[in-house]
């Protein structure tokens, strides 16, 4: 049976399963409930040094129902999808809401907030699951890169290919389902004798053929491995900083976190009561737009059927939305933005410069080309990572730098924001290019 016509099959089946768990919860009397349903199939492909190290396939799914009476929640879940399995989730759910606190927040999301249409948004282009033309392409990624005889040897070289069906619906009468499918290829080598270095490179879609080639993975996996080579360390200082376009996004990754609805409610976020205040330079702006065609965080509506919508996050600088959930946007007197499941293709304004000119631009200091450990607090803002990248001078790469840290705090360093390069991620979630910091603080040795 063809992809196409199995997932056509699977969402029929699906959204007839999500009706009679639905059905089944109003006759246990329940006062509202949502069900969300997945099914997937896929393989996954790993070598190293060209041989075989991994080689999976699944086709599997399950289905999460919560009920809520007299505002109390009870939720639970089944991979077994037979009527009889749904009607035991359904009862343990029901039963489980019994034992529960009431909450005035609890429920699913507003009728008026649904989505009413369904857009295709050409997210499903499933590819055959071929394992041994898998291998061969992971073998030959690697054998790529193992041409060069700096490169000492291969850390693995991965390929995935899934696709399946999302249904979700609740007691409001609505239900909704859409296919997908995402790819992706990955190249990681090690280089040196002995200073040692490690990178990789990879590259995403939903249609396997947008995807980069196998030489071009190899390529950049091989000159970014080789441009590790040598790393030193810097004296402490303080300096302008670059975060290139890979780790760009991590940046504005905090200000997700800062502005979600869960760490709003509890007031565990230094952006409270930020609605309207400006965050960043005027010049800068987020654009969501959740309808992107083949975007991977293209939706027709979030994980509570919530109807997204194309909007600014921020707006000249100002922040224009929280992102919020059902439960958090009525814990905070406010309705739900769509968010429930995360963002929808974040676009960030660039300047109109490339890296080669924001690296002219910044003149003398850092390039972060890497990332490592997690101390970034949500709660004061303040922000100090371990890092590693270049040092440049006069706007030119001088020398691989590491065991650095970067630090400031995320107020300071929204409010910094110099300039961002035109060299955006497209195969991210955050589409930003390379972000220009007027000042950090750099530990070295």
């Amino acid at each position: 049976m063809s992809p196409e016509k199995q997932v056509s099959q699977e969402l029929s089946q699906l959204k007839q399963a999500v009706e009679f768990a639905i059905q089944e919860a109003k006759q246990l009397g329940a006062d509202e409930s949502e069900v969300s349903i997945s099914k997937q199939t896929g393989i996954c492909v790993a070598t190293r040094d060209q041989e075989v190290e991994t080689l999976e396939f699944n086709h599997d799914g399950a289905l999460g129902i919560a009920v809520y009476t007299a505002n109390c929640k009870g939720s639970a879940s089944t991979s077994d999808l037979s009527p009889e399995a749904i009607k035991n989730a359904v009862k343990a759910a029901y039963d489980i809401s019994k034992f529960t606190s009431a909450d005035k927040a609890a429920g699913i999301a507003d009728k008026e907030l649904l989505a009413t249409d369904i857009p295709d948004l050409d997210l499903f282009h499933p590819h055959p699951l071929e394992p041994d033309r898998f291998i061969e392409l992971a073998k030959k990624c690697e054998g790529l890169a193992l041409a060069n005889p700096k490169i000492k040897a291969s850390d693995g070289a991965n390929i995935n290919s899934h696709y399946g069906v999302k249904v979700f619906g609740n007691s409001h009468g609505f239900v909704g389902g859409y296919p997908t499918s995402r790819h992706s290829i990955s190249c990681m080598l090690i280089a040196g004798e002995k200073d040692m270095q490690r990178d990789y490179a990879y590259s995403v879609a939903r249609d396997f053929s947008d995807l980069d080639s196998i030489e071009e993975i190899a390529a950049q996996a091989t000159s970014k491995t080789l441009g590790r080579l040598g790393s030193r360390k810097i004296s402490t200082c303080e300096v302008p900083v670059v975060f290139d376009q890979e780790v760009a996004g991590s940046l504005f990754g905090h200000l997700i976190g800062a502005i979600s609805g869960g760490n709003l409610y509890r007031r565990s976020s230094f952006l409270l009561d930020s609605l309207g205040k400006k965050l960043f330079p005027s010049w800068l702006s987020i654009y969501e737009d959740p309808f992107v065609k083949k975007g991977l965080s293209s939706t027709p509506f979030d994980s509570e059927g919530v109807a997204p919508k194309v909007k600014h996050i921020i707006a000249d600088g100002v922040l224009e939305s929280y992102l919020l959930t059902t439960y958090a946007g009525r814990k905070l007197g406010m309705q739900s933005t769509g968010h429930a499941g995360g963002i929808h293709n974040w676009l960030v304004k660039n300047s109109g410069v490339n890296r080669a000119e924001l690296l002219k631009q910044m003149g003398t200091g850092l390039l972060v080309t890497e990332m490592m450990g997690q101390g970034v607090n949500t709660v004061t803002g303040d922000y100090s990572r371990g890092a590693a990248g270049y040092w440049v001078e006069n706007g030119e790469i001088a020398f691989p730098v590491h065991e650095i840290t970067v630090a400031s705090t995320l107020p300071e360093m929204f409010a910094n924001v110099v300039a961002i390069a035109d060299d955006f991620d497209k195969e991210s979630a955050i589409q930003t290019g390379s972000i220009l910091i007027s000042s950090m603080k750099i530990a070295g040795s």
